[in-house]
C-alpha cells in the first residue's frame, strides 16, 4: 500500500485550489507586467508547484526503505515550493517583478529570499532524488524512467542559475539582476501564457522542458504496459526498457538542445539551420533507437525442424525421441502445464532452453545442462 507524503500532497492541494482562485483575476484582470498578464506569472507558478509536488508525494511513496532523511527532504520541497509561490503572488498583488528585481529594500529582500529557496528547493531535491534512486523499483523500464527523469529534472532545476547574476548593462543601482531572456532586455513579445520570448533567446524554456521530466518519463512505462496487453510486440520488458531508455535519451537531447538554443539568443519558435540539423540528428537518434528495441526485443526464438515422436508407456512414462536442429530457443514458455516423469534421449541441437521443470532424464551430451520446462 502507497503510504502519501502528507506535506507534499497538502502542498499540492493548496498550490491546487490557489490556481483555481487566480484563474479569477487572471480573466478580469487587464494590467499587465514586463508585457505579459500581471497574474499569468502567479498562476503559471501554482500549477507548476502544484504537480511537482504531486510527483515527489508519488516518488517518495515507491521506497521500498522508509528513510527518515528522504522524508524531510520532501517536506523541504514542500514548504520551499509553497514559500516562493507565496512571494510571487506578494509581488503580483503590489504590482511588483517577483524575479530579478532589486529596485527597493522590500524588493531585494523578497528576491534574496526566493534566490535561497530555489538553493534549498535543488538540494533537497538532489537528497530526496537519492532516496528514491536507492530503491528498485516494480520493473527495470520503470526503475530507469525514474532514474532518468529524477537526473534530467535536477539538470533542469540547475539550470535556472543560469539566470542568475548581472547582465552587460545591469547593477544594483538600475534595480534589476538576472534575466531569462538572452539577447533583449526581459518584458518583449513572448507566447500567450508561457511568455516565452519570442525575439530572443529565453532559458526559461530549458528550466521548463528539464524540470517536467520528472512527470512525464514515469508515465511512459506504464503506457507501454497497458499497450502490452493489445500490442503483443510491447510484450518482452525487453523491448519496453529499451524503448523507455531511448525515450530518455531523446527528452535529454531535447533539454540540452533548448538550452543550447537560448543561450546562442535564438527564439524557439525561431530556430536556424544549426539548431534544425541538431534537432533532426536528435530525432534520428531516437527512431534508431526505437527500431532497435523493437526489433532485437522480438527476435525470433528458435530456428530448425521439430521432429518428435511421442509414445506413453504403461506406466505413464512419456518418451520423446527424434528432437534435431533446435537452437536459440529462449523465452519459449507454456503456462499452466507441469511435466514430470520425461525420458528424452536423441536430442542433439539444443541451446539456450529456459522454461522447463521436472524433467526426470537427460540423456545426450549436447543438451545444456540445467535446462527446465
Amino acid at each position: 500500500m502507497l503510504r502519501w507524503h502528507r506535506p507534499l500532497m497538502l502542498a499540492t492541494g493548496l498550490m491546487a485550489l490557489l490556481a483555481v482562485a487566480l484563474a479569477v483575476p487572471f480573466a478580469v484582470d487587464e494590467r499587465t507586467l514586463d508585457g505579459m498578464p500581471l497574474w499569468a506569472k502567479p498562476l503559471k507558478f501554482a500549477i507548476s508547484v502544484a504537480v511537482y509536488s504531486f510527483t515527489w508525494a508519488w516518488l517518495l511513496s515507491l521506497q521500498r526503505r522508509d528513510r527518515r532523511w528522504g522524508h524531510w527532504a520532501g517536506t523541504v520541497l514542500a514548504v520551499a515550493g509553497v514559500t516562493e509561490v507565496a512571494v510571487i503572488v506578494f509581488q503580483a498583488a503590489r504590482g511588483h517583478r517577483s524575479h530579478f528585481n532589486a529596485s527597493g529594500p522590500l524588493d531585494a529582500a523578497l528576491f534574496g529570499a526566493m534566490g535561497l529557496m530555489i538553493i534549498t528547493l535543488m538540494l533537497a531535491n538532489i537528497v530526496a532524488a537519492v532516496a528514491v534512486l536507492l530503491d528498485r523499483q516494480a520493473d527495470r523500464p520503470t526503475t530507469w524512467a525514474v532514474r532518468l527523469g529524477l537526473i534530467i529534472s535536477t539538470l533542469g532545476l540547475a539550470g535556472g542559475g543560469l539566470m542568475l547574476g548581472p547582465r552587460p548593462g545591469q547593477s544594483l543601482a538600475g534595480g534589476v539582476i538576472g534575466a531569462h531572456t538572452v539577447g533583449l532586455p526581459d518584458g518583449g513579445p513572448g507566447l500567450p501564457l508561457l511568455g516565452w520570448s519570442t525575439a530572443g533567446g529565453d532559458l526559461r524554456v530549458g528550466h521548463f522542458v528539464g524540470m517536467h521530466a520528472l512527470q512525464l518519463l514515469p508515465l511512459l512505462p506504464l503506457a507501454l504496459a497497458a499497450l502490452s496487453r493489445r500490442l503483443p510486440v510491447l510484450a518482452p520488458e525487453s523491448v519496453r526498457l529499451g524503448l523507455t531508455l531511448t525515450a530518455g535519451g531523446g527528452y535529454a537531447g531535447v533539454f540540452a538542445l533548448t538550452v543550447w538554443q537560448a543561450l546562442r539568443g535564438q527564439p524557439l519558435i525561431a530556430p536556424d539551420g544549426v539548431t534544425l540539423a541538431a534537432a533532426a540528428a536528435v530525432v534520428l537518434a531516437v527512431l534508431i533507437g526505437a527500431v532497435l528495441s523493437l526489433t532485437r526485443g522480438n527476435a525470433p526464438s528458435a530456428t530448425g525442424t521439430f521432429e518428435a515422436t511421442r509414445t506413453t508407456g504403461a506406466s505413464g512414462t512419456t518418451r520423446t525421441t527424434g528432437v534435431t536442429g533446435v537452437t536459440g530457443a529462449t523465452g519459449v514458455t507454456e503456462t499452466g502445464v507441469t511435466v514430470t516423469g520425461v525420458t528424452v534421449t536423441g536430442v542433439t541441437g539444443v541451446s539456450g532452453v529456459t522454461g522447463v521443470s521436472g524433467v526426470t532424464k537427460i540423456t545426450e551430451p549436447d543438451v545444456a545442462a540445467g535446462a527446465s520446462r
